[in-house]
């Protein structure tokens, strides 16, 4: 498979991206305006009734602020799964969400976790990890902008912050590292070049035939 073949960007690639992003808005903008409060959905560790918060959790936050700061990561990072592992990141949002979810749940503190910073935390640490495993330079330099972009959210996986579900955070990451082991999924085939050619012969190579065997560049006349 070619890259062109391979890396399409087209309604399927920002659509789960915007479906996602829209159902956050728009279950913030229902609590707000008809004064509801989805928070005991969250995830309730030490709570079989909080085992709902797997699925509900990712859409509910705790004020504008909240919601903001998730908005944007959520529709970068799940466009860039769509479009460099389109084939399997239905699988990846899907066991994503509900394993992190669980993690959260059993190592939790009892208290309702809430939001999309663990969906975060999960596709950044799939598209690193993933990257680093397919050794394919186009996932590599995604590997490197996810670093450059999120590399400081590591520390949040750490209680060093009140108020912040650094377990979630903790939850996604594993499960993001732990997807981009046992995910498989076909890449474009590497670009070959000429030289590489089992049966390549530098006489033969126009450009090769401008330098001497020392390496000094020779202008060849035209005919030549």
């Amino acid at each position: 498979m070619k890259d062109s073949q391979y890396f399409k960007f087209d309604i399927y690639t920002i659509l789960p991206a915007l479906v996602f992003t829209f159902s956050i808005w728009l279950v913030f903008t229902i609590e707000v305006k008809y004064h509801f409060n989805f928070t005991d959905l969250g995830i309730r560790p030490g709570k079989w009734v909080g085992l709902r918060g797997v699925l509900f959790s990712p859409f509910i936050h705790g004020d504008l602020a909240h919601l903001w700061s998730n908005t944007l990561p959520s529709l970068i990072l799940i466009t860039g799964l769509c479009y460099f592992y389109r084939s399997v990141s239905l699988k990846v949002l899907v066991f994503g969400l509900i394993l992190s979810g669980l993690i959260t749940w059993i190592i939790g503190r009892p208290s309702y976790h809430i939001g999309a910073s663990g969906l975060i935390y999960l596709l950044a640490s799939f598209l690193f990890f993933k990257g680093i495993f397919t050794k394919h330079y186009r996932m590599l330099a995604l590997s490197f902008v996810v670093t450059f972009f999120y590399g400081s959210m590591v520390w949040y996986v750490l209680p060093i912050e009140t108020g912040i579900s650094w377990e979630g955070h903790l939850s996604g990451g594993v499960v993001g590292l732990i997807l981009a082991v046992v995910t498989k999924n076909k890449l474009p085939e590497k670009k070959k070049y000429k030289w590489e050619s089992p049966d390549y012969n530098e006489e033969d190579d126009p450009f090769m035939r401008h330098f001497d065997e020392n390496g000094n560049f020779i202008p060849l006349d035209e005919e030549e």
